[in-house]
């Protein structure tokens, strides 16, 4: 691939056996792109790839036209803290250590502490339908988790201020008796990292979500099955 494009961008790193442990690609459409729409950036690792097991990142920009552009591709092993400190250390490198403004990811402690390490500047910011998919699982075993759900997210979209968020929040915990949830309180620990109200006044291209990036799995299907080959996904 580097031969045929000198802008190719690639890293690899081996276990001892010589199988992949983590591997970071953009091809040059991704590093020009980024130069025009690297802002904000959607980052996404529910793409299970193939036979071997590994899991892929794709890094997700919006161009002019709001269309979801890829910004370069990820293979890894696993979701330790110290593999996404080095993919983001690559994919800095690759766009000539420029950092977005604002990062986009799921739920994932792992990739809070890598991001905190390696771009510390940036704005990073919740997938809000991951965490609001969680809510049946997570408050099914109260009385009225029903009402529980409509309630919280009343509260969640449309708070108009962060004061009125907080006292929100307070009178919903009271109100359903759910002081003592650690879910929710920990939700609330971080709530300036996925409430909208915390969040909005900022530039997101659109993006509250990790939507984007996940668009990019039917892309993705186009041309791989979960039998294809690494050489194949790369090209």
């Amino acid at each position: 691939m580097k031969e045929k494009n000198q802008n190719f961008f690639f890293e690899l790193e081996l276990e001892e056996d010589q199988s992949i442990k983590l591997t970071f690609w953009a091809d040059a459409r991704s590093r020009s792109a980024f130069e025009y729409f690297g802002d904000v950036i959607s980052f996404d690792t529910t793409y299970n790839t193939n036979r071997y097991n590994l899991v892929c990142g794709s890094f997700v920009g919006v161009n002019h036209h709001g269309q979801s552009t890829l910004l370069g591709c990820s293979l890894m092993k696993n979701k330790e803290i110290e593999s996404f400190k080095w993919l983001f250390q690559c994919w800095l490198r690759c766009m000539g250590r420029n950092t977005p403004k604002g990062f986009l990811t799921d739920q994932c402690a792992s990739m809070k502490k890598a991001l905190e390490a390696c771009m510390p500047t940036i704005i990073h910011r919740w997938c809000i339908w991951h965490i609001m998919k969680k809510i049946p699982s997570k408050l099914n075993g109260y009385k009225g988790h029903a009402d529980i759900e409509r309630e919280m997210s009343q509260i969640v979209f449309n708070s108009h201020s962060k004061d009125s968020f907080d006292r929100n929040w307070n009178d919903f915990l009271l109100n359903f008796g759910l002081l003592d949830n650690k879910w929710l309180s920990d939700l609330y620990e971080d709530r300036h990292i996925w409430v909208p109200i915390y969040l909005d006044h900022h530039f997101w291209a659109g993006m509250r979500s990790t939507q984007r990036s996940e668009s990019m799995h039917s892309v993705f299907n186009k041309f791989i099955t979960r039998n294809s080959s690494l050489i194949q996904f790369v090209k």
